[in-house]
C-alpha cells in the first residue's frame, strides 16, 4: 500500500494527516515540505516574534515525538515539484518518487512581490514564512526608518510591532483606506485612528511607482511624486495561490485548486485544503479562496476524514483576527460591500461590534475587544439566526435570547 502523500506541513496538511489518523486510516502517511523546520504557527510571526514576546521553540505546532507517535513521516526540506497522476506518484527535486494511493495538496500560498524599477535592488522584505521572519527580525530592531507598503494585516501588524519599538513608520497604500476588502468603513477608520495615535504616517490613494536604492538607504517613489525615505521595506500586497503544481497535472485550478466540501478536487484520489485551494462557500453564496488559520484546519479536518473513509463536509462559519497594539480584531462571516452596518458600543471605548445584515440576515460580525460578541456570533450565522438589528444595537439586550428562542 502506497498510502497517503500530503504536499505540504501548513495547517492544512498536518490537519489532514492528524484527522485521517483520527478517523482510522491506516496507511502509510507522509508530508512532505520544502522548509527545514517542524510545522509551526504562522500568526505570531508578525507580531510577538517579531517583538521578542514569542520564542522560535514556542511556535512548533507539533513535535517530533507526536508525530512518530501518530506513525506520520515528516520528511523535512523536500520540494515536490510533479505530479504524476497517471502513475500516482509525486516527483521529489532531485529526481525522488513517492507512490501514492492518495494525495493531499496543502502548498498555501506566497507573497506577492512588488515588480517595480529598482524592486530587484532593494531587498524588500516579505513575510509568509519563518525564514522570513528570522531575516527580518534582526533587520527590524536595527531600522531606524521603515517604509511598509501594503495596508492589509501583514502590513499593520507590522507597523504596530515597528512603531511600538519607537521607529518611524510610514505606510504606503494603494486604496482609500486599511482592509478595504476585509471590513467596513467604521472598523478601517478605528484603525487609522489607532495608528495615527501610534505615530504611523499612512498615506491613501497611492501606488508604488520605483525605488531608487542607496545602499542601506532606499526611496520609495510614489504615484503622486512623493518620495518615501528608508532603511527597511516590507511588502505585504497580497497572496498567490501555490497551485501550480496542481495545474501542471491536470487538476481544475481558478485562483487555487477547485475543491468541493469534502475537499475533493476533479481528479479521483486527490485533495487540496488551505490556501492553495477554493471552495463554494455556503456563506458567501459564491467560490472563495480563503487564507486564515481556522479555514485552512477545518478543510484540512474534512479532507483528512474523507480520506480515510468517512464524509464530513466543511461547513464551519468563516473566521479571521488581527492583534494590533491593544485591539484584537476578531471576525466571523463574510461581509459584503452593500452589506448593513450595525454598530454595538462604542467606539470610543475600544470595545465594540459591528453587525452586518443582507437583507435582514446577519451575515458577519467584526468586533474590536469584543469576545464574547464573537462567540455568540459564530453560534447564530452558523445557525442561520438573527436578531434585528435593532436588537444588535441594543447593548441591554442580550443576544443569546435569539438562539434560546429557536
Amino acid at each position: 500500500m502506497s498510502g497517503l502523500v500530503i504536499i505540504g506541513a501548513s495547517y492544512a496538511g498536518v490537519q489532514a494527516g492528524i484527522s485521517a489518523r483520527e478517523k482510522g486510516y491506516q496507511g502509510p502517511i507522509r508530508i512532505v515540505a520544502d522548509e527545514i523546520h517542524l510545522p509551526y504557527q504562522r500568526p505570531p510571526l508578525s507580531k510577538g516574534f517579531l517583538s521578542g514576546s514569542v520564542a522560535h521553540s514556542n511556535l512548533i505546532l507539533r513535535g517530533d515525538d507526536y508525530f512518530k507517535a501518530q506513525n506520520i513521516e515528516m520528511m523535512l526540506g523536500h520540494r515536490a515539484v510533479r505530479i504524476d497522476r497517471d502513475a500516482g506518484r509525486v516527483e521529489l527535486e532531485g529526481g525522488e518518487h513517492l507512490a501514492f494511493d492518495q494525495l493531499l495538496i496543502a502548498t498555501g500560498s506566497r507573497a506577492r512581490q512588488l515588480t517595480v524599477p529598482g524592486a530587484g535592488g532593494a531587498d524588500i522584505v516579505y513575510l509568509r514564512t519563518l525564514d522570513h521572519a528570522v531575516d527580518l527580525k534582526p533587520r527590524l530592531e536595527a531600522a531606524n526608518e521603515v517604509v511598509i507598503i501594503g495596508g492589509g494585516f501583514i502590513g499593520l501588524e507590522v507597523a504596530a510591532t515597528a512603531a511600538k519599538a519607537g521607529k518611524k513608520v510610514v505606510m504606503i497604500e494603494a486604496v482609500s483606506r486599511l482592509l478595504e476588502r476585509a471590513v467596513s468603513p467604521l472598523i478601517s477608520q478605528f484603525l487609522l485612528d489607532m495608528h495615527v495615535a501610534h505615530g504611523v504616517d499612512i498615506r491613501f490613494h497611492q501606488s508604488v511607482t520605483a525605488i531608487e536604492n542607496y545602499g542601506a538607504l532606499h526611496e520609495v517613489i510614489c504615484s503622486n511624486g512623493d518620495r518615501v525615505r528608508g532603511d527597511l521595506i516590507v511588502a505585504g500586497i497580497g497572496g498567490i495561490a501555490n497551485d501550480e503544481i496542481a495545474s501542471a497535472a491536470g487538476i481544475p485550478c481558478a485562483n487555487g485548486i477547485d475543491v468541493d466540501e469534502y475537499g475533493r478536487t476533479g481528479v479521483p484520489g486527490i485533495y487540496a485544503a488551505g490556501d492553495c485551494s477554493n471552495h463554494h462557500n455556503i456563506f458567501a453564496g459564491r467560490r472563495v479562496r480563503l487564507e486564515s488559520v481556522q479555514n485552512a484546519t477545518d478543510q484540512g479536518k474534512a479532507a483528512g476524514t474523507a480520506i480515510a473513509g468517512h464524509l464530513e463536509p466543511y461547513v464551519a462559519v468563516p473566521r479571521f483576527w488581527s492583534d494590533q497594539y491593544d485591539a484584537k480584531l476578531q471576525i466571523v462571516g463574510l461581509s459584503g460591500p452593500d452589506d448593513t452596518a450595525v454598530i454595538r458600543g462604542a467606539l470610543s471605548d475600544g470595545k465594540f461590534s459591528v453587525f452586518y445584515y443582507r437583507e435582514a440576515r446577519l451575515m458577519a460580525v467584526d468586533s474590536i475587544n469584543k469576545p464574547g460578541d464573537q462567540m455568540i456570533a459564530r453560534r447564530l450565522i452558523a445557525a442561520s439566526l438573527s436578531p434585528s438589528p435593532e436588537q444588535a444595537a441594543d447593548l441591554s439586550f442580550d443576544l443569546k435570547k435569539v438562539e434560546a428562542a429557536a
